[in-house]
């Protein structure tokens, strides 16, 4: 194999640039990029962005950035694939090009979903339809932060860790913010326990929550009126939609590679011998079944394992999942290790020193263990632990005897 391509310059995609490094490969290695960006962090866009000090655009670029790869690639960024010939082992590219290659992988990553379909984000100075935002990359950060520096009205719709690191980040710019979400907020992602407190949290900081299914959008004037299912009307001057994502998986229709629409991988991540997968296009079997987790540190871990997979095929180690998440907002600062959400309250907590604080286990039903950390320092690789072994992994080690 000496021609690897890489489709997707996000964090999976420079993974696996890197891990085929360390895994010896010597050979051609390209990258193609639809973003015109080096790979920069994308969770501490919403996470970050809005609670930083300074909203220049250009310093929110730089600030964001991740350290430049060292991966010896020849890039292409700017440059989306459109297309895929698994015969011919060919890369079809905007413009017409084409990029052959021995080994393809695919970490083309997603898009935001939208509610109002076919309408782009309108910009500050546009006339248009609704004035929809999203936050995917660091241009709609960037246009975001732009937009609440004036302290709109701003309606969220999605009660997701995105949706609610928004609404944070917006109530921290002194907006007034609505919060739409057809569930209690963040109880599909960590269960009512851990949901509860965050959004107990947000409204005390002064978020408005509105149950109300399933949501539309209307033009309004200069800003945008969101209909709920019930009829309710919802006025603002700015709406932000948090309604997940979509994987990046257009250019590869005709090509054989998907099943039911999606792209499903073994647990080495390959689709075929010389094709691999990761990040958020990719189901990967887990404890749970197949399963796609648009995770950052998820898009990570499923890099390293499909580059070698890509490389050593069967003599490579097979991918071993146990999900990770953070999200912070109003506040609080939650770290998760293990599947979620959790049910009920949990089996172990151990309050803090601070107020608040608390570290937390769940015993779930298939056997595993799920530990969080609100607002408590902890090590990651030791919270692991504790969802894997429980508390006593946390103990010290006694002394040995001499």
């Amino acid at each position: 194999m000496r021609r690897i391509v890489v489709v997707g310059n996000g964090i999976a995609g420079l993974t696996a640039c890197d891990s085929l490094r360390s895994a010896g490969f010597d050979g051609e290695l390209t990258v193609v990029g639809a973003e015109r960006h080096h790979p920069y962090s994308r969770p501490a866009l919403s996470k970050a962005l809005l609670h930083g000090a300074d909203g220049k655009s250009d310093d929110a670029l730089r600030a964001h950035e991740l350290p430049a790869p060292s991966h010896e690639a020849t890039e292409l960024l700017g440059v989306g694939a459109t297309g895929l010939d698994v015969d011919a082992r060919l890369v079809r590219l905007d413009g017409g090009g084409e990029l052959p290659y021995d080994g393809l992988v695919i970490a083309s990553g997603s898009r935001a979903k939208r509610l109002a379909v076919g309408h782009g984000p309108a910009g500050p100075d546009q006339d248009g339809p609704v004035r929809e935002l999203t936050l995917r990359t660091i241009e709609d950060a960037v246009l975001l932060r732009e937009r609440v520096a004036s302290r709109p009205s701003v309606i969220v719709i999605g009660g997701g860790p995105l949706g609610m690191e928004v609404a944070s980040g917006c109530l921290h710019m002194g907006c007034e913010v609505t919060l739409v979400s057809d569930v209690r907020p963040l109880s599909r992602q960590l269960g009512d326990h851990l949901s509860g407190i965050f959004t107990s949290t947000a409204i005390l900081r002064g978020l408005r929550v509105v149950r109300g299914g399933k949501a539309r959008l209307v033009d309004h004037g200069a800003g945008a009126t969101v209909v709920l299912a019930d009829g309710t009307e919802l006025e603002a001057d700015l709406v932000v939609t948090a309604v997940g994502d979509e994987p990046n998986i257009d250019w590869l229709a005709g090509s054989g590679l998907l099943s039911e629409g999606s792209l499903r991988v073994d647990s080495r991540g390959r689709l075929r011998p010389e094709i691999v997968a990761a990040g958020d296009v990719a189901f990967f079997p887990t404890l749970r079944g197949l399963q796609r987790v648009p995770l950052w540190t998820s898009a990570i871990d499923q890099a390293k394992v499909a580059a070698v997979g890509l490389l050593h095929g069967d003599a490579a180690p097979e991918f071993n999942f146990q999900p990770y998440f953070w999200t912070e907002g109003f506040g609080l600062s939650l770290k998760a290790v293990g599947f979620t959400p959790v049910v009920g309250a949990p089996d172990y907590s151990d309050p803090g020193q601070e107020p608040g604080s608390a570290l937390m286990r769940w015993d779930n039903p298939d056997g595993s263990g799920t530990a969080a950390a609100l607002n408590y320092r902890i090590p990651v690789p030791k919270l692991r632990r504790l969802a894997d072994a429980g508390p006593a992994a946390l103990r010290p080690a006694s002394p040995a005897r001499v």
